[in-house]
C-alpha cells in the first residue's frame, strides 16, 4: 500500500492529458494497454500513475474518434492482449494537442515564473 506522502506526490491528470499521453506513448509503436500506463509511468519519472479504468475508457474513446487502431495480439507474459496503433489521424490530433499544451504550459510559466505585481509594477 503507498504511503500517504506517495500518494500525495502523484498529479491528478487534467481533462484531455491522458489522450495527449497516450497519443505520444503509441508514437514508439504498436502497445497493448497495461504497457501504455507502464510508459507513461516511467517516462514522468513515476510522477503519473494511470488508473486502469481511465485508461481503458480513454483508449475506447481514441478508437471511437479513430486516433488508434486496435488489433489483437500476445503479450510479452504469452497472454491474450490488444494492442493499439496510433491512425494518421491521431498523429495530426497529437500535432494539434501537443502545440496546444505548449501555448498552455508557457502561458502558466509567464504567470508563476513572472515577477510583475498586479497592475504591471515590479514586485
Amino acid at each position: 500500500m503507498p504511503s500517504q506522502k506517495n500518494t500525495d506526490a502523484r498529479i491528478a491528470l487534467l481533462q484531455g492529458t491522458l489522450d495527449l499521453l497516450i497519443l505520444k506513448t503509441l508514437v514508439l509503436g504498436p502497445c497493448h494497454g497495461q504497457g501504455v500506463a507502464r510508459l507513461i509511468q516511467r517516462q514522468s519519472e513515476e510522477v503519473f500513475f494511470v488508473d486502469h479504468g481511465s485508461l481503458y475508457l480513454a483508449l475506447q474513446r481514441l478508437e471511437d474518434k479513430k486516433w488508434i487502431s486496435a488489433k489483437w495480439g500476445v503479450s510479452e507474459n504469452n497472454r491474450k492482449a490488444r494492442f493499439y496503433s496510433l491512425t494518421a489521424k491521431g498523429r495530426e490530433q497529437l500535432v494539434e494537442k501537443t502545440t496546444e499544451w505548449e501555448r498552455l504550459t508557457r502561458a502558466m510559466g509567464l504567470i508563476l515564473g513572472g515577477s510583475t505585481a498586479p497592475g504591471g509594477e515590479e514586485a
